[in-house]
């Protein structure tokens, strides 16, 4: 994922606010920390017993991280594709993950790390699932209120990030 978040995702973008720079620095910065703290963390200290891809626990974990990609996925494409080119505004998303909770692309990324957290079964892949959840979580509320605020025909039933709890 961090192939497509860092380098597909940015050239499938049509229009869109440009990102200040110093934000951009900070999560290159946040990405490469996380990813070395992950790789020395799996590569250095992590033991697993010989028959850990056979384990429930990974299997489990890799089907998550893989419906959660697919999920991020998805709702990146139904995002960039809600106006018709030339087309300003704002539309309510539609289809997929949207159609249960206001948050679909956050909800994937969450899905993912904490399926790597269980494939991985490390506490900094937790904490990292953990830190996903806590700032997604956030911007899913706000996107949702916002999206409460900005359409009075927004689904009422739409829950904020993860379908039928939040």
């Amino acid at each position: 994922l961090v192939h497509y978040r860092a380098l597909i995702f940015p050239l499938l973008i049509r229009q869109g606010k440009p990102t200040p720079f110093f934000t951009f620095v900070l999560a290159l910065l946040f990405c490469i920390y996380n990813g070395y703290l992950q790789g020395r963390s799996l590569s250095n200290y992590a033991e697993f017993p010989s028959g850990w891809l056979k384990d429930p626990r990974f299997i489990t974990g890799l089907i998550g991280w893989l419906i959660g990609m697919a999920i991020n996925i998805h709702s990146d494409h139904i995002l960039r594709n809600l106006r018709k080119p030339g087309e300003t505004g704002y539309k309510i998303p539609r289809g997929g993950m949207f159609e249960y909770v206001s948050g679909a692309n956050f909800f994937g990324e969450i899905l993912e790390w904490f399926g790597f957290a269980l494939a991985c079964w490390t506490i900094e892949s937790l904490a990292f699932a953990l830190c996903t959840l806590f700032i997604l979580g956030s911007r899913a509320k706000q996107h949702h209120q916002w999206y409460l605020e900005k359409f009075e025909d927004y689904p009422k039933n739409r829950k904020i990030v993860i379908p039928f709890v939040y």
